[in-house]
């Protein structure tokens, strides 16, 4: 049995959420091959070589890969399943927005049924994965030949990038499909570190009540603790904060070492988004909210008066 992980990257370095990836992987038992899908993404290959517990890596090269389109990935996975150099068992993607662009099409050109964001390998054919907002866990088993998962990465520990030595094998490229094309990207620059791969996390809500107040209370908290800022949904829909900076079911999934979440009530979409934090610490005046019923620590107090005072202690 041999599991296939598609690797994110960007061409010079795997990215964070593969390694998560390999991770439930290797729980599957056998072997655990990487496909490193680019253009001039030798450095990556080498890297995903690196990764502990894989056995081997193969890299496929065209310019027809640059850019990640899904049409072209999702080709380059079939010629390598149904061409049957590996035999492959199971192949899995970060339940990423990558992951989530390629994934459908793979399983859907192999006619088996997709297991969407698994938190939890029972074994080789059962999986654990959640449902209505993470409030009920499905167990799913599966008896088709090939299974096609997306991996919920906050689920599995990442897998140390270094201590491996698995052998890169070069594979032929699958022809541009030729139905889209790369025409540009606008890339949002940020010095903070990224949602998902922050250790620290600090998210306002509602009740800071303006984007000003947003920025002047959680602002300063965030640069004491070299920490990223997150928002709830509410949060955004009222302009308080940018989109890419939602937290919860429809916005990112996050499990940092440390989430404090100051003035925000806890809806079940955003529990979903977090609650798989390390530590998380809440701060509202509301004795009732339900983001008590999931912080470690819990502090019933004006946010306005305990995150400046916060922000001094440090």
């Amino acid at each position: 049995m041999t599991s296939l992980v598609i690797a994110e990257h960007d061409h010079a370095s795997i990215k964070g959420a593969t390694l998560n990836t390999v991770t439930a992987a290797a729980q599957l038992g056998g072997d655990v091959h990487v496909l490193v899908a680019g253009h001039n993404a030798k450095a990556a290959a080498e890297a995903a070589a690196k990764i502990a517990g894989v056995a081997k890596v193969i890299h496929a090269d065209a310019a027809g890969l640059e850019h990640g389109l899904a049409e072209n990935v999702a080709a380059q996975v079939l010629a390598l399943v149904q061409g049957g150099a590996g035999n492959y068992s199971h192949i899995l993607f970060p339940a990423t927005a990558s992951g989530k662009n390629v994934a459908p099409r793979v399983a859907a050109k192999l006619d088996v049924a997709q297991i969407s964001d698994i938190t939890k390998v029972v074994s080789a054919d059962t999986f654990e994965r959640p449902i209505y907002a993470g409030n009920a866990i499905a167990t799913v088993q599966s008896a088709d030949k090939v299974k096609v998962l997306t991996v919920r990465t906050t689920g599995f520990d990442p897998a140390p990038a270094t201590g491996g030595s698995a052998a890169v094998e070069s594979a032929a490229a699958a022809a541009d499909s030729g139905k889209s094309s790369f025409v540009g990207s606008e890339i949002a620059k940020n010095d903070r570190p990224d949602l998902t791969a922050a250790k620290i996390i600090v998210s306002g809500g509602r009740a800071l009540g303006s984007s000003e107040k947003f920025n002047e209370v959680m602002t300063p908290l965030a640069d004491k603790l070299g920490a990223a800022i997150g928002a709830s949904r509410a949060a955004v829909d009222a302009g308080y904060a940018p989109n890419d900076l939602q937290v919860g079911q429809t916005g990112k999934i996050v499990a940092p070492q440390l989430y404090i979440a100051a003035g925000i009530s806890g809806a079940i979409q955003h529990l979903a988004g977090m609650k798989d934090s390390k530590v998380i610490v809440a701060i509202n005046k509301d004795p009732e909210a339900p983001i008590f019923s999931v912080a470690d620590y819990g502090l019933e107090a004006d946010l306005f008066v305990a995150v400046p005072e916060l922000v001094k202690a440090l």
